[in-house]
């Protein structure tokens, strides 16, 4: 291991260390090695999940756990790029550090915002500023297409929205949804165009989220819960008259089901 000295408590510096030891060509493991920031970036992705699944679940202990993966992410990556001379995790920290103080002119410069929505119309004027960006295409296209399809329409959808292309209330938006859905019924009916039909509803219910204030993503995945955790309830109450789901016919599934929707109302 080089020169590496075993420590009761580390800190970041030792982090970068001991990633630069293990993709030391020479002596470092073989997979860290290999690695490159295509082969990784999917690790990056599922360990920002479950950082949100520790803050989820109030677990501090797993959040500092997931919080130090996501951090390795970043010391892995700045490695990399260090290696060919691209930039190092110093420049990482840089840069956050002066868009930080750029975007918070209120508190680094002579800029007044006394509110949180002040402070948000101030940050996005500069991130436009800074990004250069000067048109509504610019914009809507800078919005990052690796993100989950429902958070980034409603991102494009807000940002839209700025320059006008936005219904004046739900109601609007809810009146669209509705049209969509009847479109998607006729594209099911003619068997053509279903999947783009399908994305327009999915593009239409993120929408009415955001007039409501409701996050798509969250609000998913609590329906998804909740449908879980009623399957498993009607899996219990199945069992308990001595059959097995997949034994049961579509009648005595949707009793089933309405029982278990029943049992989980009291709770």
């Amino acid at each position: 291991m080089g020169n590496f000295t075993n420590k009761s408590r580390y800190t970041v510096q030792d982090l970068l260390e001991i990633v630069a030891l293990l993709r030391d060509k020479d002596n470092g493991c073989p997979w860290d090695k290999e690695q490159t920031h295509q082969s990784i970036k999917n690790n990056f992705i599922e360990e920002t999940y479950e950082v949100v699944d520790a803050i989820d679940t109030h677990d501090d202990k797993a959040l500092c756990e997931e919080l130090g993966d996501v951090l390795l992410q970043v010391a892995f990556h700045a490695q990399m790029a260090g290696e060919e001379n691209r930039f190092c995790f110093d420049d990482v920290s840089d840069g956050i550090c002066k868009k930080l103080i750029y975007r918070h002119p209120h508190i680094f410069g002579q800029i007044t915002a006394n509110t949180t929505e002040e402070v948000l119309t101030n940050w996005e004027a500069l991130k436009e500023k800074e990004k250069h960006i000067e048109s509504a295409a610019q914009n809507l296209n800078a919005v990052p297409r690796a993100l989950p399809a429902l958070i980034r329409s409603r991102k494009v959808q807000k940002r839209a929205a700025a320059y006008g292309f936005t219904y004046p209330d739900v109601q609007g938006a809810l009146a669209d949804l509705e049209s969509e859905i009847t479109e998607l019924k006729e594209a099911i009916t003619e068997n053509t165009n279903v999947a783009e039909e399908l994305g327009d509803v999915l593009f239409s219910v993120a929408n009415v989220s955001r007039f409501v204030k409701v996050e798509a993503e969250e609000a998913l995945a609590a329906s998804t819960d909740k449908f879980t955790a009623r399957v498993a309830t009607a899996e219990i109450l199945a069992e308990e008259n001595g059959q097995a789901l997949k034994q049961l016919n579509a009648q005595q599934l949707d009793d089933l089901w309405k029982q278990a929707k029943k049992v989980s109302t009291k709770k």
